[in-house]
């Protein structure tokens, strides 16, 4: 895998990388495809309650196995696609009884691989255990906040964590942001680092490429008149004269959203700020 650039033709391509990824199939397996219905950005009622979505490319959602609850039967890897919807690289696996799941692709997972998933597994790349079965400072990802649950942390490209202590029935997790938290050792994790590790060093390098995203265009408020935006108007180019704000007046740099008490509060030994 590498980022590829191109020659300035024109000016958007002087800037625009696109990162060239080891797939091995181009199709996805249709037994695994879901109709994604996209909403704009629009609740039930029709009014826009998330701003600048909308358009794009259509997309099929893949049924990707979080859970991996086949114990100990092994799977083979039968091909590394592209996931539109993630950053992340899928694996397509094939179970001995014929059945196949998508799951999160580690780095370095090779097709014809085999993994397994249950307490008899190994510490190998790819294989999926309790986290009271795997050893301080092996790379995790897809970890569970709740056993059986499904894995909920640690999903995006490039990313990975390690188990820093066992205490009792918890483990000490040191999550890609900085955080270390508390996690039940009876929930699951997946050996290895994310696929996909370039995927934050792309540069889309033209706005109609973001629009491919769905993402609509994003004016800034100093450039608006005051009528529609607390830090419009102003004589020539003005600089809003005031904290950034949203167009309701909320502060929207270092305003904290996170609830004050929240349940979860407990399980957070050190944040990540």
């Amino acid at each position: 895998m590498a980022i590829k650039k191109y020659r300035p033709t024109t000016p958007s391509r002087r800037y625009y990388t696109v990162n060239k990824v080891a797939v091995t199939k181009t199709k996805p397996e249709k037994s695994l495809l879901l109709s994604k219905k996209r909403s704009g950005g629009r609740n039930n009622l029709g009014r826009i309650t998330a701003r600048h979505r909308g358009g794009g490319h259509h997309k099929f959602v893949r049924i990707i196995d979080f859970r991996r609850d086949k114990d100990n039967i092994p799977a083979k890897v039968q091909a590394i696609e592209y996931d539109p919807n993630r950053g992340a690289l899928i694996a397509l696996i094939a179970y001995a009884d014929g059945e196949k799941r998508y799951i999160i692709c580690p780095e370095g997972l090779n097709v014809n691989a085999t993994i397994m998933s249950g307490d008899n597994s190994s510490i190998q790349l790819g294989h999926c255990l309790k986290l009271a079965d795997i050893p301080l400072g092996v790379e995790i990802h897809n970890i569970e906040l709740a056993p059986g649950k499904g894995a909920q942390l640690v999903r995006g490209a490039g990313l990975s964590s390690q188990i820093m202590a066992k205490e009792g029935k918890y483990a000490h997790i040191k999550l890609p942001s900085g955080e270390l938290r508390l996690i039940d050792i009876r929930c699951r994790a997946t050996i290895g680092k994310a696929s996909n590790i370039l995927h934050s060093s792309v540069v889309y390098g033209k706005a109609g490429r973001t629009r491919h995203h769905g993402r609509r265009p994003h004016v800034r408020g100093v450039a608006m008149n005051p009528v529609d935006h607390p830090m419009g108007g102003g004589e020539g180019k003005s600089h809003g004269g005031r904290q950034p704000t949203s167009p309701w007046g909320w502060l929207t740099k270092g305003k904290k959203t996170r609830r004050v008490h929240k349940a979860s509060d407990k399980f957070i030994v050190k944040r990540r700020k």
